[in-house]
């Protein structure tokens, strides 16, 4: 993992804002049940920082996901409150450690696509995204999960080298070969930003993949 984390920072140099920090997966390493993909970092997270000395997990110091993750079953409900009274300034390294301890405990491992961190949600070219793709198959490899879950569009299209529209193929198993192992893989709504207004469908598509 530490050779993808130097290309994941060589990378950032390229593609990502150089004020920022490029930003790893994190949660159960070693066989989760799933591994969760999303797009790419923003300055939300505050591990995105150049001052930050804690771990650099995805979604550091943002609420949304948590609260989508609490609701389909796969986070504690009682660790999404706490998350959901903080600033992102509250957040301290051993606060983030403890969020990641639970992903951890839930067998679940959290990533991105791309591990480019921008100033904001500003969309990204696929040729961006296909920088990393070799990358997070790799990654997907190392750590071996049950279930691949890709999110929106891009992304799911990107990794499956197909057309996807989620709305289509909701619920529906694709496979994604790597290196002759076959994973099981799903695509779902985003649940955050403008995918808010499908969050219950994506709250509806994870739970069932999570339980079947």
């Amino acid at each position: 993992m530490q050779t993808l984390i130097q290309q994941f920072d060589k990378l950032q140099l390229k593609y990502g804002e150089p004020t920022l920090n490029s930003v790893y997966g994190g949660g159960q390493t070693n066989n989760p049940k799933i591994c969760l993909v999303f797009m790419n970092p923003t300055a939300r997270n505050i591990a995105t920082a150049k001052t930050w000395q804690g771990p650099r997990y995805q979604w550091l110091g943002t609420k949304q996901i948590w609260k989508f993750l609490s609701a389909c079953g796969i986070f504690s409900s009682e660790l999404n409150l706490d998350i959901q009274s903080k600033k992102a300034t509250d957040w301290s390294p051993e606060f983030c450690e403890k969020v990641y301890d639970e992903v951890r405990k839930q067998g679940v491992y959290i990533t991105n696509l791309a591990k480019c961190s921008q100033l904001d949600a500003r969309h990204l070219d696929d040729s961006v995204f296909e920088q990393y793709k070799g990358l997070l198959l790799k990654e997907i490899e190392l750590i071996n999960p049950d279930k691949v879950i890709m999110f929106g569009n891009q992304v799911s299209s990107i990794v499956l080298d197909t057309n996807i529209t989620v709305s289509t193929c909701r619920k529906q198993k694709f496979d994604l070969n790597i290196n002759n192992k076959t994973y099981n893989a799903y695509c779902v709504y985003y649940p955050v930003g403008n995918g808010f207004f499908n969050l219950d469908k994506a709250i509806e598509d994870l739970s069932f993949i999570i339980n079947n």
